[in-house]
């Protein structure tokens, strides 16, 4: 597992990481614990060192499994949680943010969190500056080693990049969602930030495996947020219709056909990430042991060649880039 360092911190992380939103909730089936437990050894195993996790996950279960797996793993795990969504009281206090942080380490089992970002907070609370400044009295006070954001659009990555001491940035980045390319790796790479790439499979459909018709659980964001009901329609199929999405998947397929053989659609597509150094770590999900090798394998696959990468973008600016809705 090749690893890269996260923005300014000197801290090296697996290219690959574990995405763990899938074994909290909002995924249908919940996950038994034993079985996340058994995954996220898997991961570990492949190189994995780098866990990203939220405190509203499961309400809270995903990072209760992940401080478990970390005391169980004996071994240096950097753990990056959210806050910011937890309660629909939530602001930009000192007190808040403290407390959130309290709340964190009390389920990871740890006395200070590697990183917190702040959770697609409400861009007017973003720019206001207050939050920023508020964990940096938390990271002052030995809550917090470092501090970022995930954000929902280009604009508020920017925004971080120039006006935060944040230290990395959770961005949606994916063959279906390549504006990000253009308008901001350069500017993260220039000024030292860390990239973290999430939904790197677009909710599944760069693995090839749907079918139009198909149909998910009720309680999967896949159905009850395909077109934004609850949340970001970007975080569901990356904000690309379903059907659509389907369709567009079988055309990445033919183009990377030829790719490194023996490799999967999900792992090309995960390549496809990394080929872009700007990004310090991508954070696909995975359920079983056998996935999250899977996704770790990605690391040590060849780059895709500059002729795929032509054709992917060209395949982006003619076909795909209209379709992709939700705030970008």
């Amino acid at each position: 597992m090749n690893r890269r360092v996260l923005g300014n911190t000197n801290d090296e992380v697996s290219e690959v990481g574990f995405g763990a939103w899938q074994i909290g909730a909002d995924w249908g089936d919940e996950v038994p614990e034993g079985q996340a437990l058994e995954t996220l050894h898997a991961a570990a195993d492949a190189g994995v060192n780098f866990v990203d996790t939220a405190d509203v996950y499961g309400a809270g279960r995903s990072e209760e499994i992940v401080g478990k797996f970390v005391r169980e793993r004996g071994e240096r795990i950097y753990v990056a949680t959210k806050m910011g969504r937890g309660t629909d009281t939530w602001d930009d206090g000192y007190d808040e943010i403290a407390r959130a942080a309290e709340a964190s380490c009390a389920r990871l089992g740890v006395d200070r969190l590697d990183l917190v970002q702040l959770h697609c907070i409400p861009e007017e609370t973003l720019r206001a500056g207050r939050a920023f400044e508020n964990l940096e009295r938390v990271k002052e006070a030995g809550l917090v080693r470092h501090y970022g954001a995930s954000v929902e659009t280009i604009d508020e990555a920017l925004f971080c990049i120039r006006h935060s001491p944040a230290v990395s940035l959770q961005v949606i980045f994916n063959i279906f969602r390549q504006r990000v390319v253009d308008d901001l790796l350069q500017a993260a790479r220039v000024n030292h930030m860390g990239v973290i790439a999430r939904v790197p499979l677009a909710s599944g459909l760069l693995g090839g495996r749907f079918r139009p018709g198909h149909q998910f659980d009720g309680r999967d964001h896949r159905r009850f947020n395909a077109d934004g009901q609850v949340f970001n329609v970007g975080e569901t199929f990356a904000g690309v219709p379903f059907g659509d999405g389907v369709e567009l998947a079988a055309e990445v397929g033919e183009i990377l056909g030829g790719e490194s053989p023996g490799a999967t659609l999900a792992q090309k597509a995960l390549r496809w990430v990394l080929d872009h150094e700007a990004v310090s770590t991508v954070i696909p999900g995975a359920k079983t042991p056998a996935q999250a090798r899977e996704n770790a394998a990605a690391s040590a696959m060849a780059p895709l060649s500059a002729a795929a990468h032509s054709a992917l973008r060209e395949l982006y600016q003619g076909k795909i880039d209209a379709k992709v809705r939700g705030r970008y």
